[in-house]
This record gives structure tokens, sequence and C-alpha cells, in this order.
């Protein structure tokens, strides 16, 4: 008799375990997961950005607003410009500049907006989006000096004796090793404002950098003592001009819908005018 009610108990647990699944119409574990980082976003309701902000007009801080608001710039502008055509809320993700990068290939989070250019290390680790800025008419990179060094250092063929700074995983950093034949010492730091810092305190002779943005350091600082190389520029390869965005490795339709935003903007020549306003506005702000 105590045999059987064991039998009867059984029989009852396996009909149950045959009608729950039954209802379950045999769905497995994460069918009901989005098919990709598109959907992925539109079903949470926000985008995470990152960006490294202490790239004026392109991302900076203004210390006058706090949380979210904080931070700035035409590359804020755009981000912001996705996650309203997505319909969703834009959150920035303020990272060091390696950080940026490391968090796209790996997949971290959704998009890196951080005047990223385009570099053959990168477009073999994430997506690159097609070019948003291409300002023809605007000085490419350079390099930023004290002023005492003026009549010696006229070009990077004359670093052999002077320690050079650039920001690690940039642009700026290709060209430093590339085509600067030789210099004493080279130095990497995560933001170019850290660069120009080291120039100005005499740690460092030349910074490498995007000669707008050395300028709008100048220009803020007043009596910094420091200047852009006239008439030098690295070369760039024309294929390979344009700011763009990273995207994770693989997520190809979210690469896709980015390039389609950044084609309304380009026809709108929105990112001109944003560029523009951030330009004026860091001018204000003394960065």
């Amino acid at each position: 008799m105590k045999n059987f009610r064991w039998l009867a108990l059984l029989l009852t647990l396996l009909m149950v375990a045959m009608m729950v699944s039954a209802c379950g119409g045999g769905k497995t574990a994460g069918e009901n997961e989005p098919a990709n980082r598109l959907e992925a976003i539109k079903a949470r309701g926000y985008i995470q950005v990152a960006t490294e902000p202490y790239f004026a007009p392109y991302e900076f801080i203004d210390p006058a607003q706090s949380g979210s608001d904080q931070y700035v710039g035409a590359d804020i502008e755009l981000a912001k410009f996705i996650a309203e055509k997505l319909e969703v809320e834009c959150r920035i993700v303020p990272l060091e500049f390696p950080a940026v990068l490391a968090s796209i290939v790996e997949g971290k989070y959704d998009l890196a907006i951080s005047g990223l250019a385009f570099t053959p290390a990168r477009a073999e680790s994430m997506i690159l989006s097609k070019g948003y800025f291409f300002d023809e008419n605007a000085p490419g990179h350079g390099l930023l000096i004290r002023e005492e060094l003026a009549d010696k250092i006229k070009s990077a063929d004359d670093l052999a004796d002077y320690v050079v700074v650039c920001q690690s995983g940039s642009l700026q950093e290709l060209y430093a090793t590339t085509q600067i034949p030789a210099c004493k010492e080279l130095k990497r730091v995560s933001a170019t404002t850290d660069g120009f810092l080291l120039v100005q305190e005499g740690k460092a002779d030349a910074c490498v950098t995007s000669i707008p943005t050395g300028q709008l350091y100048i220009e803020a600082n007043e009596g910094c003592g420091l200047i852009i190389v006239e008439g030098f520029e690295f070369e760039t390869d024309p294929d390979t001009l344009g700011t763009r965005i990273g995207i994770p490795p693989g997520e190809t339709e979210l690469a896709d819908f980015v390039n389609d935003i950044i084609t309304e903007v380009l026809e709108l020549g929105l990112f001109e005018k944003w560029y523009e306003e951030y330009t004026d506005y860091a001018r204000t702000l003394g960065i």
C-alpha cells in the first residue's frame, strides 16, 4: 500500500511536469532575449555612450553643471540625437581614453563617441562608423611646445633630443610612433590636456595634438607660454579622414542604424553647427 502511494505521487509529478512543458510551447531559455544590441537598447530603454570628456569642443565638462548635464560638446549632442532617434535615454559614461576604446572592443558599452579618428588597429578591433565631421579648412595635427623652443623645434625632424608626449591609444600616438624619426623619450598620457600640462611644466617638450584643440587650450590659458609649431602638420591619409563612432564588434545592425543617423546629420549640417557652438562655449569656460 505504501509503495502504491509513492507510485501514485511519482505519476502525478510526471503529469505536472508534462503540463508545464506543454504550456511553455517548447521554448528554450534565452528565446525571448533581444536578437542583437540594437534591439537590446530599445528593450532596456537607454543607450550607454562611452567618452573621454576632456577634448573640447567634442566633449568636455561644464563645472557649473552637475550629473549628466555637466557633459557637453558637439559629440554629446550627437549622442543625444542618436538616443532621440532610438526613443531611448542617453547615458554618458565618462572614462579615460584607453578605457573608452577597450570598453567597445569588449562590448561593455554601446557606442564610443569621443572624437575618434580612423586607425588600422581600431578598424580591426571594432566597427567604425562612416565619418561625421570633415573640416577640410581646419588645421590637422601638429606639435604644441613651449615658446622658448620655437627656434629649436620646427618639425618632427627636430625632436631627437626632446621628450615628446601624446595621448595613449589615440591617432596622435600613431603619428608619434610613425612620423617622428627620433625623440629622447615618448611619454603617454590618458588625456591630451595632461600632455599640455607636462609641456607647460617642463616635464615634456612637445605634445602631439589636434591643432584646433591645442589652440583652444592656449587661448583659454593666456600667458601659459605655449605655442603651436607654425608651418608643420603631420601627414594624413585621405582615406582615413573623418571623425567616427566606435561600435562593438559584430553589431552590424547597430552600425547600420548609426550610419543612417550620420547620413541625416550630414545632410542637415548639424555637426558643423554643434562644433561651432561648442567651440564658443569652451572658450567661455576657459577650456
